[in-house]
């Protein structure tokens, strides 16, 4: 008999060693699909080779800068464009949330021409792309259905290969050199933009310019924005706040009229939060002449430094962008003729309203409007603009 319960203890011990194993190879196996599940929400990057080319006899490149917390983008010299932004939401989950292509080729041959890139040297509309300087007459490319100048013309900034340097790893330093007449603008003109992404989740646009001869200058930088995550739908849900009290109302071609105008009791009022898509439907005017939003807010300055210029909120991934800059202005366009004609990374269609634009900058047409403040940069002095987006999330 005690032989007998020996074994039968002797097998209880096997059992219960044979249990343990098994709850051992269980836990290894949960831990390593929670793993697995956790690597497939984290940022996907293009491969570098997808941006590597010559166009126009200059090399183009992919940078990539991530910081501490995995948020992470990509930068091709080619236009300065930020091709991904990738940034949790509440739970977690990365996204990339800047509408692109995945290569070069795409992006010269893309229906929208500004996805991502660095403008100038002279961001948004000069009317009739015409403007008097010095008693000088300068007649700048139609390239705006024929008839006005947009964004520095056919080889504006978008379009040009940047000198690039990348100092550490999550900084990015761009140069270039526009010739005097380039464009139609005067002046040897000398251009540094730093990206910078930083630990507090910001990704921190900053410009600085000198030029040999008096010329207009306003750049600024042009995402698409979905906070959702590119290609995910519209954008009229996001909650928009912008820090404005006044805007500068815009003609048929929508050059500004030179009036800076209240928002209160208007569509054009953001001074509290509401969707972007709250009054689109409303009879207006401006929101017809722009087919919805694409107008310059007149921002509430708070003396030197930065100030606050907007916040959109995406109520489904918590998400939040806040601007903030020291510009006078900012443009925000709301994706209205984006038409699904693009397909962008990872085969997404890119559909109307399905991205929006937060554009810091110095008034458009300003060169021809003697009531907005100055853009006419001189030898001697230099040229400085910040733009910061600062991501986060909220419940």
């Amino acid at each position: 008999m005690r032989l007998i319960g020996s074994r039968i203890k002797n097998l209880k011990n096997l059992y219960n060693q044979i249990m343990k194993k098994i709850v051992k190879i269980l836990s290894v196996v949960f831990v390593v699909g929670v793993f697995s599940c956790t690597q497939n929400i984290q940022p996907r990057l293009i491969e570098n080779d997808s941006f590597a080319g010559i166009v126009d006899g200059k090399e183009a490149r992919l940078f990539t800068l991530q910081n501490e917390n995995g948020v992470a983008t990509q930068i091709t010299n080619y236009g300065g464009r930020v091709v991904n932004l990738w940034v949790p939401d509440k739970n977690g989950k990365f996204d990339d949330i800047v509408l692109g292509h995945e290569s070069i080729e795409k992006y010269i041959n893309s229906n929208e021409i500004y996805f991502g890139a660095l403008i100038g040297r002279y961001g948004n509309r000069i009317d009739k792309g015409l403007f008097y300087l010095n008693d000088t007459v300068y007649q700048l490319e139609k390239n705006d259905n024929g008839k006005n100048n947009l964004h520095g013309g056919l080889k504006g900034f978008h379009n040009v290969v940047w000198d690039v340097e990348q100092p550490d790893a999550q900084t990015l330093v761009l140069n270039y050199i526009s010739r005097d007449m380039e464009e139609g603008f005067p002046g040897k003109f000398e251009v540094e933009v730093i990206y910078k992404l930083t630990d507090e989740n910001e990704l921190r646009i900053e410009y600085a310019a000198s030029v040999d001869k008096p010329s207009p200058v306003n750049l600024t930088h042009h995402s698409f924005f979905n906070l959702n995550g590119a290609g995910s739908g519209t954008i009229n849900d996001h909650i928009l706040q912008i820090n404005a009290d006044n805007y500068t109302p815009v003609d048929a071609e929508l050059i500004p009229t030179g009036e800076i105008l209240t928002v209160k009791g208007t569509p054009m009022d953001f001074t509290e939060p509401k969707p972007i898509g709250k009054h689109l439907s409303e009879n207006f005017s401006q929101l017809e002449l722009g087919k919805g939003y694409d107008h310059n807010w007149v921002l509430n300055q708070a003396g030197e430094g930065l100030t606050f210029a907007a916040k959109v909120i995406e109520p489904e991934s918590g998400r939040t962008l806040e601007v903030y800059t020291n510009e006078p202005g900012i443009q925000f366009y709301g994706g209205n003729f984006l038409d699904g004609s693009d397909t962008g990374k990872e085969g997404k269609v890119y559909d109307h309203r399905s991205a929006f634009c937060l554009e810091t900058q110095h008034f458009p047409d300003s060169p021809n409007q003697p009531g907005f403040p100055s853009v006419i940069l001189n030898p001697g002095e230099e040229y400085k603009s910040v733009c910061v987006y600062k991501f986060g999330v909220e419940e």
